[in-house]
């Protein structure tokens, strides 16, 4: 009788369980979709319709810098919304940072062009721009969060990971959305084409909504809410009592961001503009990627929660740190095979460390500041990664005189990095979570 009652309480959990995986996934694929589309945009049109300069690389420079500015709020956001997360609820913050990224989104594609109404056009580009990484800020923890303080705890790596898979599909999403409008003309898609991804985030938001206010709030905060356990201001004890492990992740973190957004952003434009490949090959490649990096995440995950999340973590810093020379060699051969074979390594690769890294970062902090602090220390990296990446990328590209070893070197040293702050982090994937 007894086993017969385990089993039948066991099938809700899993259940649940996967609902809450599944909404973590979902939200954070169409909120990722949003802040995703405009580095898509940055790399192909931005610079034509809102940094037109004579020099066709100087407009990309100003297009990718703009896409670096939503990277600079980041931290914030992960400051203000974890506070409120850790405060009122990690329910509450998900559905928040949908609405702030879906309602910018949708007004980047009613924005005017520079022909239109000149310097205004590009700062509101910029200024939403701002609200699109705010929103982004507070999203990555508050969804991994959901899934890990729910996961039974041999399986956090798994769950945690869901979060990671809705951003591999949220990039597959944008990127399905501008290779459908392949087939238009150039000039169809300068002067309406472009806006269609972004306006679609009307019909994604409330898709969203619907799916992140069914599911249950996290039971960790449940527990700490009940046992009136809410500090007043969670960042503030997040930074006192964890500073190692906030500067640490975000370290960790500074290798996976700066490759995975040299492969998203930078390839696109290296390769069309200096390479003079279709822009439809670089993306059906990437779409192709996303599928491979999505199963892949699962993959690495999953066996984190076997072996450890170390281990995986530093095989994937110096696999990055590898195949970024060995990935513009690939590319450079100019075939579709190449191509497809370049990129979609290159997501594979990403994944190695973009698994486990979710559930690894969540395991560093305690219920009380875990959303502060998993948010500091993730936007952290991202700021000093992602969004100085392209940059960086376009910079030392033009002052190697227009070669690659310069970019690999840069993600190669990034990567290093990465490895020192992972061997000084703890292993976490078989502790007990407080």
């Amino acid at each position: 009788m007894t086993q017969v009652n385990t089993t039948a309480a066991a099938a809700p959990r899993t259940s649940n369980m996967f609902r809450v995986a599944l909404a973590s996934c979902i939200g954070t694929a169409i909120e990722y979709y949003d802040y995703l589309a405009f580095g898509i945009a940055a790399a192909l049109i931005f610079n034509q319709l809102f940094f037109p300069a004579q020099d066709p690389l100087t407009g990309t420079l100003l297009a990718f810098a703009a896409f670096g500015t939503g990277f600079i709020v980041r931290p914030l956001g992960g400051i203000i919304i974890g506070h409120f997360g850790d405060r009122i609820g990690r329910k509450r913050m998900l559905v928040l940072t949908l609405v702030l990224m879906g309602g910018a989104t949708f007004l980047i594609g009613c924005l005017p062009t520079y022909e239109q109404i000149g310097i205004w056009a590009p700062i509101a580009l910029v200024l939403l721009r701002l609200i699109q990484g705010f929103s982004a800020g507070g999203e990555w923890a508050g969804a991994v969060l959901m899934a890990v303080e729910h996961a039974p705890p041999n399986r956090r790596g798994f769950y945690g990971s869901w979060a990671m898979l809705g951003i591999g599909l949220g990039s597959l999403l944008a990127l399905l959305a501008f290779a459908a409008l392949g087939g238009l003309d150039p000039q169809a898609f300068r002067d309406w084409g472009w806006r269609v991804p972004f306006l679609i985030s009307a019909i994604l938001i409330p898709v969203g909504l619907y799916i992140r206010l069914r599911i249950a709030e996290s039971p960790s905060f449940d527990e700490l809410r009940k046992r009136n356990a809410v500090l007043r201001v969670p960042i503030l004890d997040a930074i006192r009592n964890y500073p190692k492990a906030i500067l640490l992740t975000a370290g960790t973190n500074l290798g996976y961001n700066t490759f995975i957004y040299l492969v998203f952003t930078f390839t696109l434009t290296y390769a069309t503009q200096q390479l003079k490949l279709p822009r439809s090959l670089i993306l059906n490649a990437s779409m192709a990627g996303a599928v491979l990096q999505m199963l892949s995440v699962l993959l690495f995950a999953a066996i984190s929660d076997k072996v450890g999340r170390k281990p995986v973590l530093m095989v994937g810093a110096v696999a990055i740190a590898a195949y970024a020379f060995i990935f513009f060699r690939i590319l450079d051969i100019g075939t579709p095979t190449a191509v497809y074979v370049a990129i979609c390594m290159a997501y594979v690769v990403s994944a190695i460390m973009f698994g486990p890294i979710g559930a690894f970062f969540c395991e560093h902090f305690g219920t009380q500041v875990r959303y502060s602090g998993a948010s500091l220390g993730y936007q952290l990296g991202a700021v000093l990664g992602g969004g100085l990446a392209p940059t960086l990328a376009v910079a030392l590209y033009s002052m190697s005189n227009n070669q690659t070893w310069s970019v690999s070197l840069y993600v190669a040293i990034v990567a290093a990095i990465s490895l020192v702050c992972l061997m000084l982090l703890r292993e976490t994937a078989h502790e007990e979570q407080k």
